[in-house]
């Protein structure tokens, strides 16, 4: 009996050698490709993989089904991010892109995640399409397929995918002005597909695990800040630093310090995209974010008159409104963030050049940037906390959760709930306290948001303490 294959939020994930193997590979290749030939009259893909163990082999695998059923393949050569790969989807005109990676999850794990025409997440109706006809086994004997001749008859071509997108950057950021700013930038590849990109376009930073290393020393690649700590003690020693990037294993994430090192997180981050684009850029459009998002952000599109959409978790429903309607700004509180002038994809790099340019360009430090976010949202912290419980014990507190068994947690009474996708229970207009099951890992997420961190933190401990026993 095969192993049953099922998309999650996000493509295809695996522990590497267990379920993602060549032959399981060649099942969701030969379904991904019997998709595109009812779909489309001569489909075209775009293939590329990130830094993780035998990318190269899944890869070639991959192309060989695709060439097998008649398809014309591209694929981008060496270390590519996802957002590369969605560039080149959208660029090159490409049904389908095929990027695999596994992003932030652990280093034993693989994925494969598909990208539409328009660069950003396939719709969710059409991934649930091509899992439904996955086959028991692949039926073609892909190993027999001429890659030589392919490559001589333009079958198979090779595309400048890592250049393109480093293009894409020069075309649409003042990268000289970073550059000739004076400030002193780090950057945190976490062993990641933005490793290369960063070294071409500012080989004078500093830079922490930006090689290629599969096993990631053993630590998930998820820009998080207890993930980042050599990064902050870097940043500590250093003294002189004005902002730290970092970004996961497929670059799509983005993590940030200030030169206190201290981590700033993906709200911060928001809100002061929106800020720059809006005040200094005269840009407009639509803020749409997920629901675990911090509600300062419609704050702040109130302020500048724009219209806010909250969503449920998971970029593939934010991308597909920024495709539908005139969107400035997509993004999650996990680091995935998108915005207009790009594509509908999230994008670590982009979104850090953006803030890099912004601190670039006023002559202002982060913190002083994000002071001018507070004046018009007020002062505030966040913090998330994964919860690896027993799946009986989170199952129970979820069923907690749907009725309505939570009127408090300790000394903080619940005013209101919002059930959206997840449970968020509000204390106040300044704190509350979210609670839902990853849709990825075997974890419970809680998250909280209060006037200090300390705080935050106390939340989040009476939450457990309320949640756990």
């Amino acid at each position: 009996m095969s192993h049953k294959i099922k998309f999650g939020t996000d493509g295809w994930r695996a522990i590497i050698a267990e379920n993602f193997t060549t032959e399981n590979v060649s099942r969701v290749a030969y379904a991904t490709a019997q998709w595109m030939k009812s779909k489309f009259q001569n489909p075209s893909i775009v293939i590329g993989h990130d830094c993780r163990f035998a990318g190269e082999l899944f890869m070639d695998t991959a192309i060989r089904v695709f060439l097998h059923e008649g398809l014309k393949v591209s694929y981008a050569e060496g270390i590519t991010s996802t957002p590369m790969l969605s560039l080149a989807a959208n660029r090159y005109k490409c049904q389908l892109g095929i990027i695999l990676t596994a992003s932030h999850n652990p280093p034993s794990y693989h994925g494969y995640k598909v990208k539409a025409e328009f660069g950003g997440p396939l719709q969710p109706e059409y991934v649930q399409e091509i899992e439904d006809i996955i086959p028991e086994t692949c039926p073609v004997d892909y190993t027999k397929t001429d890659i030589k001749k392919a490559l001589e008859n333009g079958t198979l071509k090779k595309l400048p995918v890592e250049q393109d997108y480093i293009d894409h950057i020069y075309a649409n950021f003042d990268i000289e002005a970073i550059k000739k700013s004076g400030l002193k930038f780090v950057y945190d590849a976490m062993y990641g597909a933005g490793q290369n990109v960063m070294k071409k376009l500012f080989p004078e930073i500093d830079f922490l695990h930006a090689d290629y290393n599969p096993s990631f020393m053993g630590q998930a690649p998820e820009p998080i800040a207890k993930n980042l700590k050599e990064l902050e003690q870097f940043i500590l020693s250093k003294g002189n630093v004005d902002c730290a990037l970092a970004t996961d294993g497929d670059a799509d994430r983005i993590g940030l310090y200030n030169g206190k090192g201290e981590f700033i997180d993906s709200h911060h981050i928001i809100l002061l995209l929106l800020h720059y684009m809006v005040k200094y850029k005269s840009m407009s459009g639509k803020v749409v974010t997920a629901f675990s998002c911090t509600p300062r952000i419609e704050k702040m599109a109130a302020y500048y008159g724009l219209e806010h959409q909250t969503t449920k978790i998971g970029f593939k429903d934010i991308a597909k409104i920024m495709v539908e309607e005139d969107v400035l700004l997509g993004g999650e509180e996990s680091g995935g963030i998108a915005v207009k002038g790009h594509i509908p994809e999230r994008d670590g790099i982009w979104m850090g050049l953006i803030i890099w340019e912004f601190m670039a360009k006023s002559g202002k430090s982060l913190d002083d940037l994000i002071n001018e976010v507070y004046e018009i949202v007020g002062a505030f912290k966040f913090e998330r906390n994964d919860l690896h419980i027993t799946e009986d014990l989170k199952l129970r507190i979820i069923e907690n959760c749907k009725a309505g068994n939570y009127k408090a947690f300790g000394k903080y009474s619940v005013k209101e709930i919002q059930t959206t996708d997840g449970f968020k229970y509000f204390f106040d207009d300044q704190r509350w306290m979210m609670i839902r099951p990853s849709g990825t890992e075997p974890v419970l997420r809680t998250y909280a948001e209060a006037p200090t961190l300390e705080e935050v933190r106390e939340i989040l401990k009476i939450t457990e303490q309320a949640i756990c026993n």
